[in-house]
């Protein structure tokens, strides 16, 4: 299994900590604190290992499909304005990550960064409507080369604390390539335009990189 780069540090410093606390429940207890000590930690490792994941997948590129940037759910399909940016009406499609999906985000589909801002917020639980507007946040448009521009959110929740992303304005991405990681459940909101064809439906599992949320034709 692949472990993610964001979490080794959490990985190294949870297994000191964890054979401390065994080591000392070893010496209080002997053999009962050893058992007792790996019945304790071994779950809260492996949960950790889980968390951190990458998983391999068999990929196909498409440049007109918009895949999916995260494992999750579908928590919420409909026409908003945005403001921010793009500033105009899109397709809001948004996909809830809990503790037990892989966390990685992925770029969308290809194209050039032209816009990303770092937003501080508050730490309202991700399916919160006004998660979207007030939570800590990252926002990233990625320009297609036939001037589509997708808005993609990380959106942190409840118990995410902390969002990695690794976009950086100006920069070409590639479809399926790394945009970043949120640590301990989030949410994912993609802005399309109007004219887009929704592909999922409302409460639908998805998977990141093999789901396609929507098909926008070349403009071309």
């Amino acid at each position: 299994m692949k472990i993610h780069k964001e979490g080794f540090f959490i990985l190294g410093s949870s297994l000191l900590l964890i054979v401390v606390f065994v080591i000392l429940l070893w010496m209080w207890l002997a053999g009962l604190g050893l058992i007792l000590g790996l019945a304790i930690t071994v779950p809260i490792y492996t949960f950790l290992l889980r968390f951190f994941r990458v998983p391999k997948r068999i990929l196909s590129p498409n440049s007109n499909t918009i895949f999916s940037p995260a494992d999750g759910k579908i928590v919420a399909i409909e026409e908003v304005d945005e403001p921010e940016c793009l500033k105009t009406r899109c397709m809001q499609v948004s996909v809830f990550m809990s503790v037990w999906n892989v966390h990685v985000n992925w770029f969308p589909f290809s194209g050039k960064v032209a816009y990303y801002r770092y937003h501080p917020g508050k730490f309202l639980v991700a399916w919160h409507p006004k998660s979207s507007t007030e939570n800590e946040r990252t926002t990233v448009v990625i320009e297609r080369n036939d001037g589509v521009k997708v808005l993609f959110r990380q959106i942190a929740g409840l118990v995410a604390r902390r969002i990695i992303c690794y976009a950086k304005e100006g920069e070409s991405v590639s479809q399926f390539q790394e945009m970043g990681f949120i640590k301990f459940g989030s949410r994912v909101d993609l802005f399309l335009p109007l004219d887009a064809e929704i592909k999922v439906t409302l409460n639908q599992k998805v998977t990141g990189n093999i789901t396609e949320i929507a098909s926008v034709p070349s403009r071309e």
